[in-house]
């Protein structure tokens, strides 16, 4: 055969000694051949893998006190809604904790949907909200007083998984919720914290991968310019529009209630200028069974 001629001259190649030496466990793997007697190589062996059984039962020990903490300080649970890994429900986004979210409000314009949507979810998922006041508005009314009354007298599961909500009453032009704990991130106007809400409360809620998903966003787009119309006009020709989708459906997005349903009787219940006479039977049927749910 062809000699081949040497690339590279031999060095004389030192080995590094800023590592720790491992103890050779097997010297069978590396010389191919099968001793019959190898007991200290058994032994070792044996003593790690009794240390990994040790540390394993030690990672258990130390889960398991997290979850005592986590639980004794009312934090969110992670449960079958909340999960850190990426799946392929939601539409595909990243499902990640629930942190606590604020949400900033003035009083005459009262977020009613969270109040609807604890109560529709309260066997499902759990709203805890908890009311304060800014220094700007030292006194927050009869209407919004009341509705924080009703909110305590939802009951709570503490089995059932949970986000927090602070509920500021300020005196800001919209109502704006925080999301994000570490930095300003707010999401304007109570029809997107619907959305928000939904993409992360219970399972049954979330209408990404739904067939209804662009009639359900269309159905929020119009409570959206609802709740900003200025003259009475405009708004009879947005609950006509809410009439003609809602059709002769039980509720927008079909059989079963969907958060369009929650969007649309929240904006009535803002709206104090719209009254049954201005709304169509129709219109008039489906809100008597959505307030049987939201109890609003």
């Amino acid at each position: 055969m062809y000699g081949l001629k040497t690339l590279l001259p031999e060095y004389d190649i030192q080995l590094p000694t800023c590592m720790y030496p491992m103890k050779v466990l097997n010297n069978s793997a590396a010389t191919g051949i099968v001793k019959a007697d190898a007991p200290s190589s058994s032994n070792d062996v044996g003593t790690v893998c009794a240390r990994q059984e040790k540390v394993l039962k030690q990672l258990q020990e130390l889960k398991e006190q997290m979850a005592n903490i986590r639980a004794s300080l009312g934090l969110c649970q992670k449960g079958p809604q909340h999960t850190g890994q990426t799946t392929l429900r939601n539409g595909g986004l990243r499902e990640e904790p629930l942190h606590d979210i604020v949400i900033n409000g003035h009083p005459n314009f009262i977020p009613y949907a969270l109040l609807a949507l604890k109560n529709a979810w309260k066997d499902l998922f759990t709203i805890e909200v908890r009311t304060f006041k800014h220094s700007t508005m030292p006194d927050i009314g009869k209407e919004a007083s009341a509705f924080e009354k009703k909110l305590a007298q939802v009951k709570i599961d503490p089995s059932k998984p949970k986000v927090n909500v602070s509920l500021i009453w300020k005196n800001c032009e919209h109502t704006e919720m925080i999301s994000s704990p570490t930095m300003y991130v707010p999401i304007y106007g109570e029809v997107n914290i619907i959305r928000y809400l939904g993409r992360v409360g219970p399972q049954e809620y979330r209408y990404e991968d739904s067939p209804n998903c662009n009639e359900i966003d269309a159905v929020l787009d119009i409570c959206y310019q609802l709740l900003r119309c200025n003259t009475s006009k405009s708004r009879a020709s947005m609950i006509r529009a809410l009439n003609l989708r809602l059709g002769k459906q039980k509720y927008f997005s079909g059989d079963e209630i969907s958060i369009a349903d929650i969007g649309v009787h929240s904006s009535f219940k803002r709206l104090p200028a719209i009254t049954a006479k201005d709304l169509p039977p129709t219109l008039i049927e489906w809100q008597k069974r959505v307030q049987l749910i939201t109890q609003l």
